[in-house]
C-alpha cells in the first residue's frame, strides 16, 4: 500500500475512533510526530475538531525535545522519520523517563521488526494497514493500562448537561451551539467542577503549543461560554482574581 493511503487510513482510523467507541475519553494532549505535512494537518485537524488539543512535529530530533518540555498523554509516532527514526525518539524518551504512551505506526511487517519497535520502548505496534476491529481493541487495551480517565456519557453540572460522546452541551435540556474549543474548555470545568482552575491549567489541557500565553483568549473564550450557557440569576463560571475560574452547577431557581 502507498504511503500516502497509509496516511489517509491512520487520519480515518481516528476520527472514526473518536465518534464511534462505546466509551467516551475526555478530551487529551497528544503529539503527533509525522514529516508527511498533509497527512499531519489532516490528522491534526480531525484530532482538534474533537475536542482534543493536538502538537504536530515532522522529524525525530523536534519531537524528543517537546516531548521533553510538554507533558502528553498519547504519542502518534511514525517509524520512518528525517533526522531521527522512530526507534531511536522511543529509546531516547524511555532513557529521559518519559512514560508517555507511544503507538508506533509502520508498514514493517517482520517478527523481528515488532520486536525491535517495542524493545525500544513502544506500547504498540501496529503494521498497514490495520484491520478496524483489532485498532479499536489495541486502543482500548492500551487505555486501559495507562488508567487514562473514562468519562460517562452524560455528565450533569446542575442545569448544565453535557453528552461526551456527541460533545454536545444542554442547559435546562435546551442544546447550545458550541465550536470545539467552546466545548473542550466546558467540558474540563465540568470535570474539576467547584475547583479553582488556573490558566495555565487551562492551556495546557485545552490548548496547544500555539497559545500564546501574552494574549488574553482563554478569558474570551470564557465570556464566549458565559454568554452562551448561562441563565439568570447566576453564571456558571465564577472568575477567581489572581487565581482562576471555577465552574458551579447552578440549578434552577424554585418558582
Amino acid at each position: 500500500m502507498p504511503r500516502k493511503i497509509h496516511r489517509l487510513f491512520i487520519f480515518g482510523w481516528l476520527c472514526t475512533f473518536l465518534r464511534q467507541t462505546g466509551a467516551s475519553y475526555e478530551g487529551v494532549r497528544i503529539l503527533v510526530v509525522e514529516d508527511e505535512r498533509s497527512a499531519a494537518r489532516m490528522i491534526a485537524k480531525g484530532l482538534r475538531e474533537h475536542g482534543h488539543a493536538v502538537d504536530v512535529v515532522g522529524d525525530g530530533e523536534a519531537a524528543v525535545r517537546l516531548a521533553a518540555d510538554t507533558t502528553y498523554d498519547l504519542i502518534l509516532l511514525d517509524l520512518l522519520l528525517p533526522v531521527r527514526n522512530g526507534l531511536d525518539v522511543c529509546r531516547d524518551l524511555r532513557a529521559r523517563g518519559i512514560a508517555v504512551p507511544v503507538m508506533m505506526l509502520t508498514a514493517r511487517d517482520a517478527v523481528g521488526d515488532r520486536v525491535t519497535g517495542l524493545d525500544a520502548g513502544a506500547d504498540d505496534y501496529l503494521t498497514k494497514p490495520f484491520h478496524f476491529d483489532e485498532l479499536l481493541a489495541r486502543i482500548r487495551a492500551l487505555a486501559r493500562r495507562r488508567a487514562l480517565p473514562l468519562l460517562p456519557a452524560r455528565v450533569e453540572c446542575g442545569r448544565l448537561t453535557l453528552n461526551t460522546r456527541t460533545q454536545e452541551a444542554f442547559v435546562d435540556g435546551e442544546p447550545i451551539d458550541l465550536t470545539a474549543r467552546e466545548y473542550a474548555l466546558l467540558e474540563y470545568l465540568c470535570r474539576n467542577e467547584g475547583a479553582v482552575i488556573s490558566r495555565q491549567e487551562i492551556a495546557e489541557h485545552v490548548w496547544d503549543n500555539r497559545y500564546d500565553p501574552t494574549t488574553n483568549v482563554i478569558d474570551v473564550y470564557v465570556q464566549r461560554l458565559r454568554r452562551k450557557i448561562d441563565r439568570e440569576p447566576e453564571s456558571f463560571i465564577r472568575t477567581r482574581r489572581g487565581a482562576g475560574y471555577q465552574l458551579i452547577g447552578v440549578h434552577a431557581v424554585s418558582r
